[in-house]
């Protein structure tokens, strides 16, 4: 749309239309420094040839509130939306009113409780080992799981918010900045609320004061909280942590009345820019109270701020020690009062023991129990090349952890905390001893996208692992059963061949998404869109669904499948949930949320 102005000449006015804004100019000026020169060790900024294949609604909201807002700082609507047709090639569609088809009838059913099989957050349980106990259907079954509906994000184009399922309803957030409210038995629209940014994170629903709320981060750092039956704000903390680019991208985790808020950031996305004061993030795990919102306390594994050190080439000011994203749900140990996490790598050169570390920190208090930095000096920034003036001296693999630590118990007695890191490593540490090193195994060859991506699975005697490689080298793909009593391999299977409906160019078969088990049987997906479930026994094939093809949907919405990644599937009352489409940095984007049943009934 054109802006329209008017010149007076005499005293007649005469409208002019000013020029549209040059998107190919704009994206010279800001973003193909980036784009267009992709370091051959990145694997997470999307290349030119990647953005190609969004949608410019996408593109859009990624510039708006999503994660390149900073980048478009200064933009109006009109030059945001000026780069997203010209990246994709395409004009924006009519999606307007798309997220009132397929609207329920009548009121919802009240909200009695969340009952044994529902699934609330991240993991079933607290202690996020990603087993449901009481899944609703056997591992016998699960050959006979087919598609009972299909939901659209309308206006979105990367589906990867991981459905929660209470009460018989689905929470899920999207990239174009709703969380919707589904029926589960049959996919139609109980509410749907405007969160005003990107929702990564799986929505975690509690009862505070006789009303029960629904919450979640997002990606402009903030935590919101909206009534489950209505949708209707209830309170929203903006800026849990004032840094431009910090984030929530995992889910929440709540107990006893309190919030503990995860905090991550892309400060290492901004690092490389050589004008950049790099740089002064540090990840941190806030606990809030769920009936207000009040930030209650906030610590940073990396106990130190960050401090002006040296200069760049160009005159620059840098600072540090900083990084320690926490980019996964904690895990909370309700026995010895104490909350799991684990940090990203460092973004500087400055030493800290804070990063690539597993910690224990109070419940009440926030203060750090214990850590054990299990990888020191992973000093990284995104696209940086040799002589880049503001990129470590001595740059590391960004092995962060990213996949949540699950603690369970050992057959024989005692527990153990498991930590799978993108390295490919898989650990064991003690709770009872300060995370002292049990046994590690490695599983894959590790990149800055996995190994160990985003998550295992654990039952009462092995643990259940994806590992990606997506750019390592030699690539491991595959799922892999380890014996928790000592960390030996049960069985592993090499991930099938690649096959895409899609295009070439973003097929892969890395196994990158969390993983989610069952008594029998263990689902992991694919980026080239495929959902397969494993025996648990010896990991022979149980089932097998292409979600990378265009769907018809319950609310209306023109839909497509694409890469399975970051969240998994959940698994409730005999249903199987999973969106398909991440297709963030690698891979194939989408916009769809599937869920399965015994023949589809």
């Amino acid at each position: 749309m054109k802006t329209l102005l008017f010149l007076v000449c005499g005293l007649v006015a005469m409208p002019v239309f000013a020029a549209a804004p040059d998107g190919a100019a704009l994206y010279l000026a800001k973003c193909a420094g980036c784009h267009d020169n992709v370091a051959a060790n990145d694997a997470r900024t999307p290349k030119r040839k990647d953005l190609a294949q969004r949608t410019p609604e996408s593109v859009y909201s990624a510039l708006t509130v999503g994660p390149m807002r900073e980048q478009a700082a200064g933009w109006n609507e009109e030059e945001r939306r000026a780069v997203a047709s010209y990246l994709t090639g395409r004009t924006f569609a009519d999606v307007a009113g798309g997220d009132r088809k397929g609207m329920c009838e009548g009121n919802p059913p009240a909200i009695r409780g969340v009952q044994k099989g529902d699934w609330n957050g991240w993991s079933v349980d607290r202690e996020n080992t990603r087993y449901q106990a009481h899944p609703g259907l056997a591992a016998a079954d699960v050959p006979k799981l087919k598609l009972k509906w299909a939901f659209g994000f309308p206006g979105a184009n990367l589906g990867y918010s991981q459905p929660t399922v209470v009460a018989g309803r689905v929470f899920v957030g999207s990239a174009e900045g709703h969380v919707y409210a589904l029926d589960a038995a049959s996919g139609c629209t109980w509410w749907s609320y405007d969160a005003g940014a990107w929702v990564r994170s799986a929505p975690v629903v509690a009862k505070v004061k006789d009303r029960w709320l629904v919450f979640f981060g997002d990606e402009k750092a903030g935590v919101q909280a909206v009534d489950a039956m209505t949708g209707k704000q209830v309170w929203a903390m903006p800026k849990i942590d004032p840094h431009p680019v910090a984030r929530v991208v995992a889910a929440l985790a709540f107990h006893d009345g309190k919030l503990y808020v995860p905090m991550s950031s892309i400060e290492e996305v901004a690092g490389p820019n050589p004008k950049y004061e790099c740089c002064t993030f540090r990840g941190s795990v806030s606990a809030m109270d769920a009936a207000t919102g009040k930030v209650l306390w906030k610590s940073h594994p990396i106990t130190d701020p960050a401090r002006p050190t040296k200069k760049n080439s160009l005159g620059t000011q840098m600072h540090g020690p900083a990084g320690g994203a926490v980019w996964m749900t904690p895990t909370i140990d309700a026995k010895r009062k104490v909350l799991y996490f684990g940090t990203g790598n460092s973004y500087t050169d400055v030493e800290t023991t804070g990063t690539e570390a597993i910690v224990a920190m109070d419940l009440e208090t926030g203060s750090i129990r214990w850590m054990n930095q299990l990888t020191p000096n992973d000093n990284f920034l995104v696209n940086c090349k040799p002589g880049k003036p503001n990129c470590p001296d001595k740059e590391g693999p960004d092995s962060d952890f990213g996949a949540s630590l699950i603690l369970r118990n050992v057959p024989g007695g005692g527990q153990v905390l498991l930590c799978g890191q993108k390295s490919g490593m898989l650990y064991a540490l003690d709770p009872d001893q300060k995370g002292k090193l049990l046994w590690k195994v490695s599983l894959g060859n590790g990149s800055a996208l996995g190994g160990i991506q985003w998550g295992p699975a654990a039952d009462a005697e092995k643990v259940y692992v994806a590992v990606s490689d997506v750019v390592a080298k030699p690539r491991k793909p595959g799922l892999t059963a380890v014996r928790l009593k000592d960390g030996s391999i049960a069985w592993h299977v090499p991930a099938p061949t690649a096959a895409c409906s899609f295009a070439a160019i973003q097929c892969s078969n890395s196994q990158s998404a969390a993983v989610t088990a069952i008594p029998g049987a263990v689902f992991s997906g694919t980026l080239d869109g495929h959902m397969r479930a494993y025996s648990t026994i010896d990991g022979a094939v149980l089932w097998e669904f292409n979600t990378g093809v265009p769907f018809e949907t319950v609310n209306g919405v023109k839909a497509k499948g694409g890469s399975i990644d970051s969240a998994g599937p959940t698994v409730v009352n005999g249903m199987v949930f999973t969106n398909s489409g991440y297709g963030r940095f690698v891979g194939a984007p989408g916009n769809v949320l599937l869920a399965f049943s015994v023949d589809g009934k």
